[in-house]
């Protein structure tokens, strides 16, 4: 009987035309219109992981479905591990600046462009493989293994926690393990050890009962659009601080060993600043880039909208504005309290003649991992023989709010092992994946499941 690295060797070709199948659709959890699709991908994966050896079931939620495939083959001595993973896509829009069809995987240089390659239908599909590899080449698996894609996390996950602890004891694991995330760089692989939260609101400030001329009205009214620039302005400091009452009592600095360590990273700062076509790098004053992204909370407007935005001119005073406003978080924050000290500070610094109103869109808590030795010591070897490099530890200044909350429900620690490149274009036109961490990322979870046994 083969082993798990040859049927890996032999399988590439057939798994990556179904990598493309299940790329193909269109499975946007936050358009109503593809809620079809959304459920479509539910049911193809659930096939797909039943076709590997798994006992697959699909479990209807108030949204979305969650696709649930376990194998409990190994005994109740052996360790279990749970892996989670998500189905569902971010929208495509801007369409025209796709280089090809968004649900129409095309290689390109050594690349999968398709929305969900990275993020996250291609990583989650390198776990199925890995599986299967063990399971079609040997009969078995060296763990017990669940493997859990929801289909709401790019809206939230709103239905994810109630989930898992409803099956709090089915899902009971050892560990759970998610791909969802990138390297630190091509052909040096990576362990996480930190994830920023998220406090995310919508600002409304409102003025007069409707628009007004500007000309007849202009000096006597008080604008809300600028009103709300106004209030943009006193979120920072001149150094990049964020400048809201309190906001920094509950931020845990960094060790200073732990700071040289990511100032000892192989990153290129010119490079970094290229790859993002800006003129100039900015942000907090006193820390590196990779700490402001990795180890520092921010503030960033995310959306404004307000008055007259079409062709040629309309000298409008706009009744009202809006502005979409981000706080990136780290540990010990929380969202619930950062809402708090916002709102606060939003009635110091608002201009009589308007009023405001925040609306709370959602938030996740920050994650910091806490791995014992032997679940770092088995994905450092795992990853060494799939890439010849020895892991670096890294941060994500994105989120993934689940995290926290699987470790908190579970009592399991969460083990963070992504395959993406920097650059990947996550939630953006022309999203990628590389093409030779398909093979390897399902060789390294493949050994990773022997390392952990």
């Amino acid at each position: 009987m083969a082993d798990a690295q040859s049927y890996i060797a032999e399988s590439l070709p057939r798994w990556r035309e179904e990598l493309d199948e299940f790329l193909r659709i269109p499975s946007i959890s936050a358009r109503s219109e593809h809620d079809g699709d959304t459920r479509a991908t539910a049911e193809w994966l659930c096939d797909r992981m039943r076709a590997a050896g798994l006992e697959t079931e699909i479990i209807d939620t108030p949204g979305h479905p969650v696709v649930l495939g376990e194998w409990r083959g190994a005994g109740p001595d052996a360790k279990t591990l749970l892996v989670y993973g998500h189905y569902d896509v971010q929208p495509v829009e801007p369409l025209d600046e796709w280089t090809s069809a968004p649900f129409e995987p095309e290689v390109r240089d050594g690349r999968i462009y398709a929305r969900g390659s990275a993020d996250d239908k291609g990583q989650l599909y390198l776990h199925i493989k890995a599986a299967e590899a063990h399971l079609k080449a040997t009969g078995s698996l060296p763990v017990n293994l669940i493997i859990l894609a929801e289909g709401e996390e790019e809206v939230g996950s709103p239905n994810l926690v109630p989930f898992v602890e409803g099956h709090r004891q089915r899902l009971a694991s050892d560990a759970v393990i998610i791909s969802d995330s990138s390297m630190f760089a091509p052909g040096l692989p990576s362990l996480l050890f930190s994830l920023r939260g998220l406090a995310y609101f919508e600002v409304h400030v409102q003025g007069p009962a409707s628009d007004l001329h500007s000309g007849s009205y202009g000096g006597a009214v008080v604008n809300p659009a600028n009103a709300l620039a106004h209030i943009i302005s006193t979120l920072h400091d001149q150094d990049g601080r964020i400048a809201i009452e309190g906001f920094y009592d509950d931020v845990v600095e960094w060790d200073e060993a732990t700071r040289q360590a990511i100032r000892e990273l192989p990153f290129d700062r010119d490079e970094f600043q290229a790859s993002v076509g800006a003129s100039e790098l900015g942000g907090e004053t006193g820390y590196s880039e990779l700490e402001r992204l990795w180890t520092r909370p921010t503030c960033d407007v995310n959306g404004f909208l307000s008055g007259y935005t079409g062709e040629g001119a309309k000298t409008v005073l706009p009744a009202r504005a809006m502005a979409k406003i981000s706080f990136r978080l780290v540990s010990d924050q929380n969202p619930d309290r950062v809402l708090e000290l916002f709102r606060a500070h939003l009635s110091r610094v608002t201009p009589t003649g308007v009023t405001v109103t925040v609306k709370d869109l959602h938030g996740g808590h920050p994650w910091k991992a806490q791995l014992d030795e032997s679940l770092k010591s088995a994905a450092t070897s795992a990853l060494e023989r799939a890439f010849g490099a020895t892991p670096v530890l890294v941060g994500e200044g994105g989120s993934i709010p689940i995290v926290g909350e699987f470790e908190r429900i579970l009592e399991a620690p969460a083990l963070l092992i992504g395959f993406s490149h920097p650059g990947c274009n996550l939630h953006a036109p022309d999203e990628w994946f590389p093409v030779e961490n398909f093979e390897k990322g399902i060789r390294a979870l493949a050994y990773l499941y022997e390392e952990l046994a």
